[in-house]
């Protein structure tokens, strides 16, 4: 995989894995347990640029491109995937606010998410489903002082923590008849805004899940996101280029995880007078974990090299997306199938590498989804 990388990349991997090593991997389980976000380490990841690593120097960033920012989430990945989705969601705001935002709007924000000092998040989805942009329940209302939100966001990474947030909802109807989305960025502490019911999820625990409330949320004319009657452009962009690399990168992790976990266990686990790395039918099963994780890393990292070029990069993402989430599925109940009773241990983290990869799927855009991006954008 490295063969991808330029030398300035491959450093990065590198001082990423290190701190994953020491600041990451000794508590993933502990948080997998609680379900609890380790916010207080954000300003660790802002002095260390993995925080909006993608934002220009003028903003505070490192000015770098969405490959560094998935060479970043894959290391933390492959230990937690839950941090990983924290910290990916954390950049959701930062990218929309970076690709739309006014300049007032990235000199404010941008150096608050990049630092750490701020936590970001994105509401979107609702009760009536995440790719359902159209018939969003959730009214802003244009008024002579500003825009009042109402409404309810279900599924909400960060729902709970985030400080500065953009959210997206119905702003009357287009000339057509038809609703008109817009988005608008919530600043730190404004009234109205609270978090409902916290998600207890199957994986990718080590994040906050949960409901997002808007009740009389008043915000100034200054606080739109992009154009008004736009906001379905500012959700799919940010969602279909920087949410789907990064829910990518995160299965890519896991399933860098898997190949290490099977590897080691193989070489350590004897049985029948040798160590199971030498029976056939376990190399198998390393062999098919290795191709997964080439062919997946492959697709991710393709694709965000072209995004990288200033291209459209939604389809291979969309690809990428689908196998990367897919493969991290197979490679970890295969990985649960090498290690036999052991498997199921929670002493072992394959165990959380497949509840992870489940709950992987349907952030972002379900697989379904992803195929009918996938063959949209060949049948047009």
């Amino acid at each position: 995989m490295f063969e991808f990388f330029n030398e300035d990349q491959k450093m990065i991997r590198k001082v990423a894995k290190e701190f994953v090593e020491k600041e990451i991997a000794p508590y993933a389980a502990k948080w997998d347990e609680e379900d609890s976000c380790p916010v207080e380490l954000w300003p660790k990841f802002g002095e260390m640029g993995f925080l909006g690593i993608f934002v220009p120097e003028q903003y505070g960033g490192p000015g770098l491109g969405i490959t560094e920012r998935a060479i970043v989430l894959e290391e933390i990945a492959c230990h937690s995937a839950g941090l990983a989705i924290a910290i990916m969601t954390h950049d959701l705001a930062t990218a929309a606010i970076l690709n739309f935002g006014t300049e007032e709007q990235k000199k404010e924000y941008l150096p608050l998410l990049v630092s750490g000092s701020k936590v970001g998040g994105l509401s979107v989805t609702e009760p009536t489903g995440g790719s359902d942009l159209v018939n969003q329940a959730t009214t802003i209302e244009k008024t002579e002082n500003g825009y009042v939100l109402n409404g309810r966001k279900v599924f909400i990474t960060n729902s709970h923590i985030a400080d500065i947030n953009i959210w997206t909802g119905t702003s009357g109807v287009n000339e057509k008849g038809r609703k008109k989305l817009s988005a608008v960025l919530i600043p730190p502490g404004t009234p109205g805004l609270s978090a409902g019911r916290k998600e207890n999820k199957l994986g990718l625990r080590g994040s906050i899940t949960g409901d997002s409330i808007a009740n009389e949320v008043k915000v100034s004319h200054d606080c739109l996101i992009g154009e008004e009657g736009k906001g379905s452009v500012v959700a799919l962009h940010t969602i279909g280029h920087f949410g789907r690399s990064g829910m990518s990168a995160i299965a890519v992790g896991i399933l860098r995880g898997c190949v290490e976990e099977g590897i080691k266990f193989a070489k350590e686990r004897v049985t029948y007078g040798k160590p199971l790395a030498k029976l056939p039918a376990i190399q198998e099963m390393i062999a098919e974990n290795e191709i997964d994780y080439e062919a997946a890393s492959s697709m991710l990292y393709n694709a965000t090299a072209i995004y990288d070029r200033g291209e459209n990069a939604v389809p291979r993402l969309a690809a990428a997306k689908y196998f990367c989430t897919e493969a991290a599925v197979r490679s970890s109940r295969r990985t649960i199938d090498l290690m036999g009773g052991y498997g199921v241990i929670n002493e072992y983290p394959v165990g959380r590498f497949l509840r992870d990869a489940l709950a992987n799927i349907p952030s972002g855009g379900t697989s379904q989804i992803m195929k009918i991006i996938v063959a949209g954008n060949l049948l047009r």
